[in-house]
């Protein structure tokens, strides 16, 4: 089967692979659509560890099953299917108190951090255990069940953060998770969505979608207009989803006391904390990991229009072209977001930008540059 193969950082190369054989509780689905997460751009060049080398990355994705294993129920060949990006054990101590997602052994699709290294969706096939999959509701696209995973990733955070009406509500960070939790937050029933963002296109499109006042990171103090906002106080909640130090920093400096900060973006392994701010402000961080379950919730909220994940897609690409689109969301194109890789031999025009009139050169990101991101 083709795939794309990260064979060394920075350098990404479509080519023959083995195609995957499914084991007796797995299913082998035909990839039709898988997004370019950020977690694979920042992986790309090796800093953050998690994705060594030689490796198929890619776990958003969606696509048809094209054969079942031998203890395969309840799924036949030709099911349009999704699948969490997890895979976890069934009957570990974890998993039986309801924390599939904290599970003993877990492993991320198209993840290889060195203790363990499971391919991923970049590939024409992929196999993947029966109990990680969800069907895809009538009149929900492949593109869009794609993009299950981050919205999942947003509705976890709202269970462990939840939120009231009439609450105010910070969502640091305006990429693909952020603009998730600013529709999750709506469809929530979050009165007062405040999102910050150093980029202005970011934010605009965030406020088309719900945010109710956008905040430039670099021209804006962000805690201090969260207190003018709410009578000195702070926001109820933040929602972190870059996870650098700085944002980190501005959340929890946004929030009123007794608030709450959820931390669910991933970048930098170790941040400083204000320590005293956290305890004398009686602040609870709460940690945010992947999915727990909120796929069928994703999976209705899509399917019914109260989130919109398809105006998020900048473009759908040939997994061919897949190393020009991956350095192009490298160097930060303006105008991108989401790219979505399928195996189609001609690339659809993206969704919201206007057809490009010169040719696209592909150029691997240098895998010696650090990680600005």
């Amino acid at each position: 089967m083709k795939a794309l193969v990260l064979e060394a950082p920075g350098r990404l190369v479509y080519r023959d692979v083995p195609s995957p054989e499914p084991g007796a509780n797995e299913v082998l689905v035909a990839v039709r659509a898988c997004g370019i997460c950020g977690s694979d751009v920042h992986g790309l060049d090796g800093s953050t560890g998690r994705r060594i080398p030689p490796l198929i990355m890619g776990h958003e994705a969606a696509g048809v099953i094209a054969a079942t294993g031998a203890d395969v129920t309840h799924w036949k060949a030709g099911d349009r299917v999704t699948f969490d990006s997890t895979i976890y054990q069934l009957d570990d101590w974890f998993t039986r108190r309801g924390l599939p997602n904290l599970s003993d052994g877990r492993m991320v699709l198209g993840v290889a951090p060195g203790d363990y290294r499971r391919d991923g969706c970049f590939a024409e096939f992929v196999a993947v255990p029966q109990h990680i999959l969800y069907a895809i509701p009538d009149g929900v696209s492949f593109e869009q069940a794609a993009l299950v995973e981050p919205v999942a990733v947003a509705l976890h955070a709202l269970r462990l953060v939840p939120i009231e009406s009439g609450d105010v509500a910070l969502v640091m960070g305006a990429g693909m998770i952020g603009i998730c939790l600013v529709q999750a937050l709506r469809a929530a029933g979050c009165s007062c969505v405040v999102v910050a963002d150093l980029d202005p296109a970011r934010l605009e499109r965030a406020v088309a979608l719900g945010a109710s006042l956008p905040l430039r990171t670099d021209q804006a103090d962000v805690p201090a207009e969260l207190r003018r906002l709410t009578d000195g106080r702070g926001a109820d909640a933040a929602y972190e989803a870059v996870g650098v130090a700085a944002t980190v920093g501005i959340a929890i400096d946004s929030v009123r006391r007794g608030g709450a900060v959820a931390l669910v973006g991933n970048v930098s392994p170790t941040v400083e904390l204000p320590l005293q701010t956290v305890v004398t402000r009686q602040l609870r961080l709460q940690g945010s990991c992947a999915v727990c379950g909120e796929y069928p919730a994703a999976l209705d909220l899509i399917a019914r229009g109260a989130i919109d994940v398809a105006s998020l897609v900048s473009g759908v690409a040939p997994l061919a072209d897949g190393a020009a689109w991956f350095e192009r969301l490298a160097r930060r194109e303006p105008g991108l977001l989401k790219v979505l890789l399928n195996l189609k031999r001609k690339a659809m025009p993206p969704l919201n930008q206007k057809k490009r009139e010169s040719p696209l050169l592909i150029k691997l990101p240098n895998p010696k540059r650090k990680n600005q991101l």
